[in-house]
C-alpha cells in the first residue's frame, strides 16, 4: 500500500553554505532558503557530518533545529560550520508542512564540494555560497 502513496516532490527549498564575511576565522554558516511563493511551516532540520579523514572514521554529533515558519523568499541561518568539516559529508535533513502534507528532503554536501572555488551567487541572500536544491 505504501507504494501507492507518492508525496509531492520538494522544490523551491535549498540549503546553502556561506562563508562568513569580515572575519579571519575559517567559519561558514548554513542557511535554509525558501524560494517558494508560500511559507514553510513547522520546520525540523537535523544535521550530521560523517566520513573518513586520513583513514580515520569521523562522525559529528547529530543536531536538531526547529523553526515555526520561514516566509516566502527568505532565509534563516541553521548553524555555523568549520571549514575543517568540508573533508567529510555534511547532511541536512529538512522536514516541513506544506498544506496538509509533511514533506522532507535530504541535502548532502559531499567531501570537497564546499570550497572558495565552488561559490556561486545565492538567491535571496545575495551573497556567494554553495547551494543544494
Amino acid at each position: 500500500m505504501n507504494k501507492d502513496i507518492s508525496p509531492p516532490a520538494v522544490t523551491g527549498v535549498g540549503v546553502a553554505v556561506v562563508p562568513r564575511q569580515d572575519t579571519d576565522e575559517a567559519l561558514w554558516d548554513i542557511y535554509l532558503i525558501n524560494l517558494r511563493d508560500t511559507p514553510l511551516e513547522n520546520i525540523l532540520i537535523t544535521s550530521q557530518g560523517y566520513g573518513s579523514v586520513d583513514g580515520v572514521d569521523k562522525t559529528t554529533t547529530i543536531l536538531r533545529h526547529f523553526h515555526q515558519t520561514l516566509p516566502s523568499r527568505e532565509a534563516i541561518m541553521i548553524e555555523p560550520i568549520q571549514s575543517s568539516l568540508f573533508a567529510i559529508s555534511n547532511e541536512y535533513w529538512v522536514s516541513f508542512n506544506d498544506g496538509e502534507h509533511m514533506l522532507d528532503k535530504r541535502y548532502v554536501f559531499a567531501p570537497g564540494t564546499i570550497s572558495e572555488d565552488t561559490l556561486v551567487d545565492l538567491p535571496v541572500l545575495d551573497r556567494p555560497g554553495v547551494i543544494q536544491q
